[in-house]
C-alpha cells in the first residue's frame, strides 16, 4: 500500500477547500469590511432600499455612494490581502524566528546583556504579520520590520 503521496495530496486538497470556504464566506457574508452609514444620514440601509432614487436629494446620493464602497471592491481587497498574507506571513515568521535565534546568540555572547538581544528581537519580531486591506489602499503602512524603542547601550 502506497502512502507516500497521500500527505501532499491531502495538504493540497485542504488548501483548496480552505480557499473555497473563504470565498464562500465572503460571497455570502455581504460586506467584509466594517463600513457604517454617516451619522447625518436619516435613513437606515433597509429604508434606503424602499426609497426610489428620485426621492433622494443629490447631496444625500453622493454621501451614500461615498459612505459605502462596492461590495465587489471590498471582497476583492479582502481576497487580495488574504492571498498576499500567505507568502508575506511565511517570510515574516521565518525572519522573526531567525531574529529570535540571532538575538539569543547575541545575548549569550555578550554575557547576558538584554539590551543587545532586544536590539535584534524587537525589529525582527515586531511589525505586521498580516496584510490588511488598509495596507493595500495605503491607508496604513505595512511594516515588515518593527521599530526599536531605543538605541542599545553596548
Amino acid at each position: 500500500m502506497r502512502t507516500r503521496g497521500i500527505g501532499r495530496t491531502h495538504a493540497r486538497g485542504a488548501r483548496v477547500v480552505g480557499a473555497a470556504l473563504c470565498l464562500l464566506i465572503v460571497a455570502m457574508g455581504g460586506s467584509v469590511l466594517a463600513h457604517e452609514m454617516p451619522e447625518s444620514s436619516p435613513l437606515s440601509p433597509e429604508e434606503l432600499h424602499k426609497v426610489s432614487p428620485e426621492e433622494i436629494p443629490e447631496a444625500s446620493r453622493v454621501e451614500i455612494q461615498n459612505a459605502s464602497p462596492s461590495r465587489s471592491k471590498e471582497a476583492g481587497l479582502q481576497a487580495a490581502s488574504w492571498l498576499l498574507t500567505l507568502p508575506y506571513g511565511a517570510a515574516k515568521v521565518a525572519y522573526a524566528v531567525g531574529g529570535g535565534v540571532v538575538g539569543g546568540l547575541a545575548w549569550a555572547m555578550t554575557g547576558g546583556k538584554t539590551e543587545v538581544a532586544k536590539s535584534v528581537w524587537i525589529p525582527s519580531m515586531t511589525g505586521d504579520y498580516i496584510v490588511q486591506p488598509q495596507h493595500l489602499t495605503k491607508e496604513k503602512p505595512l511594516r515588515f520590520l518593527g521599530v526599536p524603542s531605543e538605541a542599545p547601550s553596548f
